[in-house]
This record gives C-alpha cells, structure tokens and sequence, in this order.
C-alpha cells in the first residue's frame, strides 16, 4: 500500500453541495455489532460504544439498520411499533445517547424505514383485522376471495408461497409480498400515509439527518388486484414462485411518486436530510430514477447491481454506472458492495487465494466510484462469508427454501472487534450467530496495530475520498474496459484523478497515453506506472 498526503477539500466546494452529496455511510446491522449486556445480541449501547472506531474510519455518516419493536420474525423488518426501541436493543434513551454521541464525533445518522409492510402484532393491523368497520379497517390490503375461496390473485410472496392468507374474522384474505406475518399497508389510504409522515416526523424530532426507505417499490399495489403475468424463460434457474411472475401488479404503481413528493417536502422543513431508497426487482433502474429525479424526490437511490453479482469485471463496473450519467434531472446515485441480504463481496468475487490482494483493489476502487458509498459493517476488515449450518440458521427465507437460498445469515455474523477475547470481543455471552473462525483472524485490534492491514488502507482511502473534490463529487469517465482493466476519469473543476485497476489474477502493464503525467495519490499491490500486478491499482492526480 502507498498513499500520498491528502489534499485538503476547497471550502467553497465542501459547502456548496449538501453533507450527503458523495459521502461514505458505513451501514450498521444492531444484532452483530457490539453486544453491551451479554444477551449475545447487539444493542444501541453496544453501537454506541464503538462509533470511534466509525468515526476514525473517515465516514460521513452511520445507517442503523431495524432497532424497533419487533417480534423478529424477520429480525427487525417486521414493525410492531414504529416510534419504540425494542427491548433487546435497549430503549429510546438509548437511541438519544447513541445520535448524541455519533454527532459530536462528527457524524450523521441515518435509521431503517419499513413502510410497506408492519408486523401483523402491529396496533394498526390488531385493529384492522378485527371486522370491517373498524376504523383501521381500509389500512391494510384486504381483498375477497375468488367464488371457489382461492386468493384474489396469483400474486407471490418474496420468501415462498402465496402473498394472501385468509383471515376467518374479517372473512377476506390479506397481502403479504413477505412473510406472512408482516401485512402489507393500503399506502393508497391519505390517512396511512399521515401516519407513515408522523413516524418519520418523530424520528426527525429526536435528531435523526437520514433515512434509508425499505423496499420502496412494494408501497403500493394495483387496486383492482388483477393476476401479474409469467415471467418469460431467461435461462436461470428459479428457486421460488415469486420468480416465475413478472411483479407488474403487486408492486410498483405509479402513486408512489405522490407520496414521495410528501417525504421529500417534510424532510425540506427538517433542512438537509437525507433521503435514500432500496429499489430490487425487475423494474429497479426505471424507478430508482423515477424516485430521485428533480429536486422534490428523494436525494438518492441504490439498487442491487453489485450486490448479487457473481463477477467483478470492468465491463460490469462501467455498465453499472453507465446507468447514472452526470446529466440535469438525473438522480444522485449510491452504491453498495455488501449489506445484510447480500453475500460478502470478498467472498464472491475471488479465490480464498486471492482475498487478501482483491480486497484491497476492492476498496480502493470502491472510494472511487461516483455517488454516494455505503459500507457494511466489517467490509473494512475484508470478512467473509460465514457458512451456517443449517441447525443454527436463523434467516426465515433460507431455512424456507433450503438448500437453494443461499442463508442472509453468513454476512450477518457478529463483528470481531478483538482476536483474544471469547467471540472476539463482540459479547461475552453466547453469539446470536457464530462469528466464523476466519473472521476472528481478522478482528480490529489486530489490524489496528498493521499498518498495512486492509482496515487502515480503507481509513486511508476513505480519508483521501473526502478530502479530494474529483473523487467525492467529480464527473465519472470510463476511459477503457476490457477482460482484465479497467481506466477511469474523475473530473472536479482544476482536479482531475485517473484511476487503473486490474481486476484479473494476471499482470497487465499500464496502458501508455491513456492517462496524463502527475502525482501518484494510491497504489496497491504494487501498481505503478509501467504495470499493473494481480489486482493492482492505481490513483493519480493528473497534470491538467
């Protein structure tokens, strides 16, 4: 690893855009972070323990994945009460401790909103299920039954089996697009939508400067509930029903955008708070941009481009950003290697024999990637994916569809903050999921005391991202992209960096006339200007 001094940000240019605009957000997922009381779950005390060691990281901002009241049936997902801390994470004091602390350490929070669906032990849903005209009685999907009793529509759950289950007291079937267990809301209904704004008002209240919405696309459905038509022959295999329809009617309508609208203005009173949505599914580009276009639409969107891709490759890299050209009245957007649903990237992208070298290529092309970065939580460590078996699986949809789904739990694993402490210091209790032997290899003690380690090159390079105008906010070029390497062209008014990254297990030399003369700001693995090693890398701020 080589990296040069940073060269300090223009004042003008640090505030003429908002804080969120390019910054690195490193995602906390609460149950595996730090555990404060020896449950073996994280907590929001645990949380606030160590955001020093987020803080040093040179991030902007902290995602706090679900801390509500839940029965955790999808560990946080599924909402029992919007406004609550639940009880296994500690209490709303807990959560004011936690945003004070983050913020006088200079960073921005940002938490988890779930409003297409709540937990069926939710008030709202205990209510509506009760008869048909109670007063929450239209806040959910309810739908009669086809004359032969079968569910109003084909429609299919994300985890498995039909997206309607019947309920004898209202004698109608509900949609859930997930488990059973969590009711899909009439986000068509203006007085559901009051309350979603109300909850986000709360928050808002108790200092929160971000949201993340999940699954936004699923707020709403079609009215008339008609039948979504078969998805056509791709080629892949399909592992659930959910895969064999095109989701046309079950998701997606076209109301969303109003009720967008209303986010953005309430976050506008609030000043600069971010706003980003998880877009998946068949349609994600066309509505991610749907959703982020303008100036009164959310500020950003990430979808699953690199998330579930099997390959890294240059040509992989440059479609997927392609897709969000510096043009007017696109939106901003933001990228993600590894979260909670996605297998760890390192784990994807290369041999075991490779990891150590690829991981630093990763990072360093990842703080060069135009938008906004969000880093998981242990990405900085290079921790790989945990193989669960199948008796301590805790994931719903993989025990559901075992053994085809690959487990969401294997990138859940408790973070290893100390190699010689019992479960690597995460708690000294039992671990909710185990930590994975190799990963305790890779604890934060032990890499602190490396310079060379990946955790201070990602400090390193996330530093240098802040700190350098054309990689936090410049233009993004694709300069060459074949097999192996891949050029690009970070461009911010006199800066301009180029970077040269071989993403192959082959030595590839660097390509001349390609880049202008200038300053080396970063290398990897050996990178120079006459070649490019095994996953070497390059940085360099260009003669202009």
């Amino acid at each position: 690893m080589k990296l040069t001094d940073a060269l300090q940000t223009d004042p003008e240019t640090q505030n003429a855009v908002p804080w969120w605009r390019g910054a690195a957000i490193y995602q906390i997922y609460p149950r595996s972070f730090c555990d404060s009381n020896g449950d073996g779950i994280g907590d929001l005390p645990g949380i606030t323990s160590r955001l020093e060691h987020v803080a040093r990281l040179g991030v902007d901002a902290i995602w706090v994945s679900p801390f509500f009241t839940s029965p955790m049936r999808d560990f946080g997902y599924d909402v029992a009460d919007y406004c609550g801390v639940d009880p296994i994470f500690g209490t709303l004091e807990d959560f004011d401790a936690m945003v004070a602390r983050a913020h006088e350490l200079g960073l921005k929070v940002t938490i988890d909103q779930v409003y297409a669906h709540t937990s069926d032990l939710h008030a709202w849903f205990q209510e509506s299920r009760q008869d048909r005209t109670n007063a929450k009685a239209d806040w959910y999907v309810w739908a009669d039954p086809k004359p032969d009793g079968s569910p109003p529509s084909n429609w299919q759950s994300v985890f498995g089996g039909p997206a309607w289950t019947w309920d004898a007291r209202r004698r109608k079937y509900y949609l859930h697009n997930f488990l059973s267990s969590q009711p899909q809301v009439n986000a068509h209904n203006p007085e559901v939508q009051e309350a979603l704004l109300g909850v986000m008002r709360f928050w808002l209240d108790r200092g929160v400067d971000g949201f993340r919405l999940d699954a936004l696309n699923f707020l709403m459905h079609d009215p008339t509930i008609r039948d979504n038509p078969p998805a056509p022959d791709d080629g892949r295999r399909k592992t659930r029903p959910f895969d064999f329809q095109l989701k046309i009617y079950n998701q997606s309508h076209p109301d969303i955008i109003g009720f967008i609208q209303r986010v953005r203005a309430l976050c506008d009173e609030y000043g600069a708070v971010f706003t980003v949505a998880e877009v998946g599914g068949d349609l994600a580009e066309t509505e991610m941009k749907a959703f982020t276009a303008g100036e009164q639409h959310l500020n950003s969107a990430y979808g699953f481009d690199f998330l579930y891709a099997d390959k890294l490759t240059p040509k992989f890299v440059e479609q997927a950003v392609a897709k969000w050209p510096d043009e007017p009245g696109i939106g901003w957007p933001s990228w993600a290697f590894e979260n909670h649903d996605a297998p760890r990237a390192i784990s994807r992208w290369c041999e075991p024999e490779h990891r150590e070298a690829f991981g630093r290529l990763k990072a360093m092309l990842f703080a060069s990637l135009r938008g906004n970065i969000i880093v998981y939580q242990g990405e900085e460590l290079g921790l790989t994916q945990v193989d669960i078996p199948f008796e301590q699986l805790q994931d719903p949809e993989a025990i559901a569809n075992w053994p085809l789904t690959l487990s969401r739990d294997g990138a859940r694993t408790p973070m290893p903050w100390m190699v010689q402490s019992g479960e690597g210091g995460f708690t000294v209790g039992v671990p909710w999921l185990p930590v994975g032997e190799d990963n305790l290899g890779r604890a934060v003690d032990r890499q602190e005391a490396d310079a060379d380690s990946l955790l201070n090159l990602t400090t390193a390079l996330l530093r240098m991202r802040r700190e350098h105008p054309a990689l936090r906010l410049g233009t993004f070029e694709v300069l060459h992209a074949d097999e192996c390497l891949l050029a690009i062209r970070r461009v911010s008014g006199q800066q301009s960096i180029a970077g040269l990254f071989n993403l192959s297990s082959v030595p590839v030399a660097s390509p001349q006339g390609l880049v202008r003369d200038g300053k080396q700001l970063a290398s990897v693995n050996g990178a120079n200007g006459e070649q490019l090693p095994p996953f070497g890398a390059l940085l360099i701020e260009e003669r202009i």
